[in-house]
């Protein structure tokens, strides 16, 4: 079944069997199973559901006293077949039939999140369920059904990147963060896009069983245990992916390798050839955003990843990433993710 426990039960999912053997069991004393509800919405992306199911069926693997967590996947339709891309996956149960307590209760994410409005059973089940739970959330766009159920009025949360602003448009009683990996507020847990729902996943356990556990399970699956920076050190790097128009395209990657020249908007322009007008229009057009909007969000996140990982001084950080001084580096920071250069360094070495 899906919601496989490592006392040697199967987990089938996406087409293949998932078998928990008998591995040393090391970080964890006894204590009481966690239920976890993975819920999966029709068409789901694979990794929304696969990826915080075996992080927790690894620290089940790891645990002293017998598994930790009971996890189960829930249908939001009748039938328990779901098509996930190329794969199906055979659900335990469904929202119709499934009555069983929930601890943890995740709604995964698809790329077809427009019938999260038109869900209107799922939505029922939600605001009866979701009360009842010690924690809930979502990974990826399963936030937009959260919303479409009133569960992130008045709340802060996060999705993926590239959906960010809808989520804020559809849902303006809600505090979009763009920027997080993932966003706890009270007992609402959301996370940014697909592989976002690991680093989420590792968040939990290490709150229910500590750092030693989380980072076992983490080195397990080759990912970090707590991923530098947000969202946007990835989005300006996938940003520069994106374009169709070649000479835009190497003019992201051009200006990520630069950061510390005149990336002014006539520099810019004259560098490619093309009128200031005209790489507005063609760079907006192809990128979704200006140029002038790309530089900062290339040069925040060059500057992140230096306050991250090196004492660096904060005005040698500016000077490095292409601000014109520590005050216009500070207005960036707030601008782009809430906090100034300073306080995220302290932050993040908490």
């Amino acid at each position: 079944m899906p919601g496989a426990l490592s006392d040697g039960s199967s987990c089938t999912r996406s087409g293949f069997v998932l078998r928990a053997g008998e591995e040393s069991r090391k970080m964890v004393a006894k204590t009481a199973r966690k239920s976890v509800a993975i819920i999966v919405p029709p068409k789901a992306q694979s990794l929304d559901v696969s990826g915080p199911l075996d992080a927790f069926l690894e620290a089940n693997r790891h645990a002293s006293g017998g598994p930790l967590y009971e996890v189960r996947l829930v249908a939001i339709g009748t039938g328990r077949t779901i098509k996930l891309g190329g794969m199906s996956l055979v659900a335990d149960s469904s929202i119709f039939d499934d009555g069983r307590s929930i601890d943890t209760m995740l709604v995964a994410g698809t790329p077809d999140y427009a019938i999260a409005h038109d869900s209107t059973d799922f939505h029922a089940w939600l605001r009866r369920r979701a009360p009842k739970t010690r924690r809930y959330g979502s990974v990826c766009t399963g936030a937009f059904f959260l919303g479409a159920s009133g569960l992130l009025d008045g709340m802060s949360a996060t999705t993926h990147w590239q959906h960010a602003a809808e989520l804020a448009e559809r849902f303006p009683a809600a505090k979009v963060v763009p920027d997080q990996i993932y966003v706890q507020d009270g007992a609402l847990y959301t996370s940014a896009g697909v592989t976002a729902g690991i680093d989420l996943a590792l968040k939990l356990i290490e709150d229910d069983h500590g750092r030693d556990l989380a980072l076992t399970v983490a080195r397990r699956l080759v990912v970090f245990l707590k991923r530098p920076g947000g969202q946007s050190q990835f989005s300006a790097h996938l940003a520069a992916q994106m374009a169709d128009e070649g000479k835009i395209r190497s003019l992201q990657h051009w200006i990520l390798d630069h950061l510390s020249l005149d990336l002014s908007l006539v520099s810019l322009a004259s560098r490619v050839a093309m009128s200031v007008r005209n790489l507005t229009r063609v760079f907006q057009d192809e990128t979704g955003t200006t140029p002038a909007d790309f530089v900062e969000m290339a040069r925040v996140d060059a500057a992140r990843r230096l306050l991250e990982e090196s004492e660096t001084p904060l005005q040698r950080v500016a000077s490095r990433c292409g601000f014109g001084s520590l005050d216009t580096m500070r207005r960036a920071f707030l601008r782009r993710i809430g906090t100034g250069p300073s306080d995220y360094r302290e932050r993040f070495r908490r």
